[in-house]
């Protein structure tokens, strides 16, 4: 491993913009599937559905599972936030509009830059990476300013939990950074986020009152197996490779590629 490798070369970069276009139509996948299957649990059964995958691809690789590497609680951490920003996702979405949620929830790369600056050695932006990442999040406001239009105080909740979510998106990104979760296999790290959301998601879709399955369409059923297999089993494991080994300051900014794609 190379946490502090800060270099993207042009690999690592081209990874980074398939991911984004991939979480971009995830976005399209939950709305579509949101037809049958309520927003929460969708994700837990997301969770659990990958979680499975990811205990098969390390079974067949015969990768340890149980190995003593003191990641145990690093992992459980991971794995709440993980957790918490889902659902403070989802419920947000209850209060405000889905194109408002856009601009608040990226605002996670700057949680990342200054994370990155005040936890993780030699993990700085200059100022050319520093402009740029206040340029693309420009270009978010400019894509969605409409979208800005005098909030009521329930749109200012909504408002709120989803900047809270965008800051646990990033604080999960400098925790696996910064922590002993950067020494290990990228998979590992993924089990650990998926198996917790698997546990606490279903229940918090139950505490919320969520209305569950109501239906399962073709259409539906692909939607959910887009997020299990690709985005939640093959995306989630290059994004933990692209932390373990660049600059999480540097990849922050790639992430505002992914409303454009959704």
């Amino acid at each position: 491993m190379k946490p502090n490798n800060t270099a993207l070369d042009m690999k690592g970069i081209l990874v980074l913009i398939l991911i984004c276009a991939s979480w971009g139509l995830n976005q399209v996948a939950i709305k579509v599937a949101i037809v049958g299957i309520s927003p929460i649990l969708q994700a837990g059964l997301r969770s659990i559905g990958s979680t499975l995958l990811v205990l098969i691809w390390m079974n067949f690789r015969r990768m340890p599972i149980f190995s003593k590497d003191r990641t145990l609680w690093w992992g459980i951490l991971v794995g709440v936030l993980f957790s918490a920003e889902f659902i403070l996702i989802y419920w947000g979405l209850e209060f405000t509009h889905a194109s408002r949620a856009v601009i608040f929830i990226n605002t996670a790369p700057f949680v990342v830059a200054l994370g990155a600056r005040l936890f993780i050695p030699g993990e700085t932006l200059g100022r050319t990476q520093t402009a740029g990442l206040c340029l693309a999040f420009i270009g978010i406001l400019l894509a969605f300013h409409e979208s800005l239009n005098l909030p009521t105080r329930q749109m200012l909740i909504g408002d709120a939990m989803l900047t809270a979510a965008a800051v646990l998106w990033g604080a999960t990104t400098i925790v696996i950074k910064a922590g002993p979760l950067a020494y290990i296999a990228p998979s590992k790290t993924l089990l650990y986020q998926l198996a917790v959301s698997a546990l606490v998601l279903p229940v918090a879709a139950l505490a919320f009152g969520e209305s569950g399955i109501t239906a399962i369409t073709p259409l539906i059923a692909g939607s959910l197996f887009y997020q299990v297999f690709w985005i939640a089993f093959v995306t989630y494991i290059a994004w933990f490779w692209l932390i373990n080994n660049y600059s999480v300051s540097r990849m922050a900014s790639f992430t505002f590629l992914t409303p454009f794609s959704g």
